[in-house]
C-alpha cells in the first residue's frame, strides 16, 4: 500500500533520520579540522546557480537522496568558518553545544512574543537578560530582550530613546523639525539605516570625526554645543565598543559622563565588543558602559552562538515596553501596576520568533561566563600574534594595534609604489587569496586606503596558522605587483 503523506512524517521523526542529519554536522565540523581542505568554494555563483536549477518537486524524495545532496551539493561549497585559517568576517566557529542545541529549539518551536505560548523560553529570557544587565552594571529596573541581532538592537534602543525624548512620536510622529541622532564616524551602518528607518531623515545624523579610530570626545562636545545654539534636540549619542573595521572601543566613561551632564540617552553599540564584559583582561576596554541608556550585544559573535543571538539592554525596561505601545487583547496580558509583564512582545519589534535563548543558555551552562571570557581572551591574543607576524615582515605594514580581535593591514611591498596602484594591488590580493582556498579574508577602506582586514572567531585557530596567513600574503603580494609591473 502507498505510503501517505502523514507516514512520511512519522518516519522522518525516527532516530535514524535524526542520526542521519547530525551525522552531517559532525562530519563538517571534523573535516574543518584539516587546515590541508580548502576554505571555500572554488565555484562562481553562475556555476552554483546551475546546481540547483531545477523544477519544484511536485512529490518527494527518500530522505536518503536528500541526505546525500545536503553532503554533496550544499555542504561541500560553503565557507569552512571552523577551518582554522577562516579569519573573514564577524561569523563566529560556533560552539558545538549551541549547535547541539538547535535542533532542539526546531523541535520545539515556541514563539517567544508572549508567555502563553512559550512559558519556559519567556522564563529563560528574561533570566539570561538579567545576568546580561548584571553584568553591564545595569539596576534592578534593567531588561532587554533578545533580537535578530546588533542592528535590530541599534533599532530598538533608538526606538526606546525616541519614546523617552517624544512619548506622543508613536500616535503623531516626529514632526517637521525631528532631532538628531549623533554617531562617531567609525559606527555600524546600522545607525543610519535606524535614522532612515525612523523617519528622522538621515539628514539628521550627525557623524562625529575619530581620532585613532575612535570618538573623538571634544569634537563630540563642540557637536552638542553647536547643536544647542541652534535649537536642535539630540534623541541620542551612539558610541561604538568594539567597532566593525578595526575592532576599537570609544571611551566610554567620557562620552557617558557628557551624555549624562547633558540628560541626552547614550546607546553603546556593544555588537562586538560588549563581551569584554567576560574577560578579566579585557573588561577595561568597556569601563563606563554602565552609563548608557541602552546596550547592543551579539552572543553570535565573540561568544560563538550560531546565528541568530543578539540582545538589546535598557537601564529603564519600561522605556523599552512604551517604545512598542500597541494593545493585542488576544495575546498580550499586563499585569497589576507593580507587576511586571512577562510577555516579551511589548519589548520588541518581532512577534514570531524563535527560542534562541535555549542556545544561549546552554552555552553559559556548558561553559561557563568565564569560559567564554577565556575564549574571548583567546581571541584577542590571536589577533596580537597576526600583529607579530605582520609587523616582523617586510613588505606590511599593520594600520593599529589590536584591542580586540580585529587587525588591519596593508601590503606596501618595498614601499616604491604610489598610493593608487597599493590600493590596487591591496584589492586583487584579497580576492586572488581567497579563491585560491588557502584561507579567508576581508578587506576595508580605512583612512581612505584598501586595507586587508581579517576577525578571528575560531578557537582552532593558532598563532601557526597567523603566521601561514601572512605568509601566503607576503608571496602572493609580491608576484600581483611583479605581474603588474611587467604589464606596465
Amino acid at each position: 500500500m502507498e505510503r501517505s503523506i502523514f507516514d512520511e512524517l512519522e518516519g522522518d521523526a525516527a532516530p535514524e533520520v535524526a542520526d542521519a542529519f547530525m551525522r552531517l554536522a559532525v562530519e563538517y565540523l571534523a573535516e574543518t579540522r584539516d587546515a590541508s581542505q580548502r576554505v571555500t568554494t572554488r565555484h562562481s555563483a553562475r556555476e552554483l546557480a546551475a546546481r540547483f536549477a531545477e523544477p519544484l518537486p511536485r512529490g518527494g524524495q527518500r530522505m536518503a537522496r536528500i541526505v546525500e545532496r545536503l553532503r554533496t551539493d550544499v555542504i561541500a561549497d560553503n565557507h569552512r568558518l571552523s577551518h582554522p585559517r577562516y579569519m573573514g568576517h564577524q561569523m563566529s566557529a560556533p560552539l558545538p553545544a549551541a549547535v547541539w542545541t538547535e535542533s532542539l529549539i526546531g523541535a520545539l518551536n515556541q514563539s517567544l512574543a508572549v508567555f502563553e505560548m512559550s512559558p519556559v523560553g519567556t522564563v529563560l529570557e528574561t533570566q539570561v537578560i538579567r545576568w546580561m544587565c548584571d553584568l553591564a552594571g545595569f539596576g534592578a529596573e534593567a531588561g532587554g530582550t533578545l533580537t535578530s541581532g546588533g542592528t535590530e538592537a541599534t533599532q530598538t534602543a533608538l526606538l526606546a530613546a525616541r519614546a523617552a525624548s517624544m512619548p506622543d512620536a508613536w500616535a503623531d510622529g516626529v514632526g517637521t523639525n525631528p532631532p538628531v541622532v549623533v554617531y562617531g564616524e567609525h559606527a555600524h551602518y546600522a545607525v543610519s539605516r535606524t535614522v532612515g528607518v525612523m523617519g528622522l531623515g538621515v539628514r539628521n545624523a550627525v557623524q562625529v570625526p575619530s581620532r585613532t579610530h575612535r570618538m573623538d570626545v571634544r569634537a563630540l562636545h563642540e557637536i552638542l554645543d553647536s547643536l544647542q545654539q541652534q535649537g536642535r534636540a539630540v534623541l541620542a549619542v551612539v558610541a561604538t565598543a568594539g567597532s566593525t573595521a578595526t575592532g576599537s572601543f570609544d571611551d566610554l566613561e567620557a562620552i557617558g559622563t557628557l551624555c549624562e551632564s547633558r540628560g541626552i540617552w547614550l546607546h553603546v553599540d556593544g555588537a562586538h565588543g560588549a563581551s569584554a564584559l567576560l574577560s578579566a583582561t579585557h573588561r577595561h576596554r568597556v569601563a563606563g558602559i554602565a552609563r548608557a541608556s541602552s546596550l547592543a550585544w551579539d552572543p553570535h559573535k565573540a561568544m560563538l552562538l550560531p546565528l541568530a543571538a543578539g540582545a538589546v539592554l535598557v537601564r529603564d525596561e519600561r522605556v523599552l515596553e512604551r517604545a512598542f505601545a500597541q494593545q493585542a487583547p488576544y495575546l498580550f496580558h499586563p499585569g497589576g501596576a507593580t507587576e511586571r509583564h512577562w510577555d516579551q512582545g511589548p519589548r520588541s519589534a518581532q512577534c514570531s520568533r524563535r527560542m534562541d535563548v535555549l542556545k544561549l543558555w546552554v552555552a553559559l551552562q556548558r561553559y561557563g561566563a568565564d569560559g567564554l571570557g577565556a575564549l574571548y581572551d583567546r581571541q584577542c591574543a590571536l589577533a596580537g600574534s597576526m600583529y607579530d607576524a605582520v609587523t616582523s615582515r617586510p613588505g606590511l605594514e599593520a594600520l593599529h594595534e589590536p584591542e580586540s580581535n580585529i587587525l588591519c593591514f596593508r601590503w606596501v611591498g618595498d614601499g616604491s609604489a604610489n598610493a593608487g596602484r597599493l590600493d590596487a594591488i591591496n584589492h586583487e590580493l584579497r580576492e586572488r587569496y581567497n579563491a585560491s582556498g588557502h584561507g579567508w579574508i576581508t578587506a576595508t577602506n580605512l583612512d581612505g586606503r584598501r586595507v586587508l582586514r581579517v576577525t578571528i572567531m575560531n578557537p582552532r585557530t593558532t598563532p601557526t596558522h597567523c603566521r601561514e596567513v601572512v605568509d601566503a600574503l607576503v608571496a602572493l603580494g609580491t608576484t600581483i605587483s611583479a605581474e603588474r609591473g611587467r604589464a606596465a
